[in-house]
């Protein structure tokens, strides 16, 4: 089902919302008697007794007559909790209507197309290093240098001496954006590389491998793309059902405020 068919289907929904008088009619059915049972049969790991039934339904008419008698008495007006609540209940209503259906393959596959750069998986590094650090030595930077010859083992470091295929976020994460940014300019070599620097120090790498950024296919990624085309549908029909609302209003807003178009 394709975006602007959901958000019309979505708008349908306005025609169960009038502005007729509150009714005094509570005319339950058996759906409705089935929907408490079952509600509480939920809560409790049993069907209700007959005595609990009888219960459970005058709560329920009891619920709706004063429902309805606040609302009569206006008690809802600019009650910003009341508001958010239903605001939230239609938004929820409008994207029940549009997950009804569920995904043929070519809209998944339509999907991933369109943001295929969204899965993009990050290149990784896989790499160890030596760590010199500026508060227990005169010249940490001076002294990385010459490890790359002397092979000093250098400090204790408080995180890994070694990172097994780790991405740029992952690493910059861990050592911070100059060591991050330094370690991606290298080229991966069996010796020692440096210094660079990081968030703690100075450090000289020895870079194994790193494994190249790409797109996966559509096979791999389709339950995650499922998942997204469904959210991305919510999104625009809520979009598309809100703008056909609002094309129905007239909004003034005072002169000091500058319209939202």
């Amino acid at each position: 089902m394709s975006f602007v068919v959901a958000g019309a289907a979505i708008f349908m929904i306005s025609a169960f919302f009038t502005d007729s008088e509150i009714s005094r009619v509570i005319e339950l059915n058996d759906s409705d008697v089935e929907r408490l049972s079952g509600n509480w049969r939920m809560q409790r790991g049993r069907k209700p007794l007959a005595e609990e039934l009888d219960e459970i339904v005058d709560q329920y008419v009891r619920d709706e007559i004063y429902f309805r008698e606040s609302q009569r008495l206006g008690l809802h007006v600019n009650d910003s909790i009341i508001r958010r609540r239903l605001v939230q209940k239609l938004t929820f209503l409008t994207e029940d209507i549009a997950n009804a259906q569920p995904l043929e393959e070519k809209a998944i596959r339509d999907h991933f197309d369109d943001n295929a750069k969204d899965y993009r998986v990050a290149e990784r590094l896989s790499f160890e290093h030596k760590f010199f650090s500026n508060e227990r030595r005169e010249n940490a930077k001076k002294d990385a240098q010459l490890a790359l010859e002397s092979g000093d083992a250098g400090d204790s470091f408080t995180l890994q001496k070694e990172y097994i295929k780790r991405t740029p976020h992952q690493i910059r994460g861990f050592l911070g954006d100059q060591f991050t940014a330094a370690i991606m300019a290298l080229e991966t070599a069996p010796t020692w590389q440096g210094p660079i620097p990081s968030t703690y120090g100075w450090h000289v790498v020895k870079l194994y491998a790193v494994e190249e950024s790409f797109i996966p296919e559509f096979q791999a990624v389709k339950e995650r793309v499922a998942r997204d085309a469904v959210i991305a549908i919510r999104s625009s029909a809520n979009a598309s059902y809100y703008a056909d609302l609002k094309s129905r209003y007239e909004v003034i807003y005072p002169t000091s405020l500058q319209p939202v178009q």
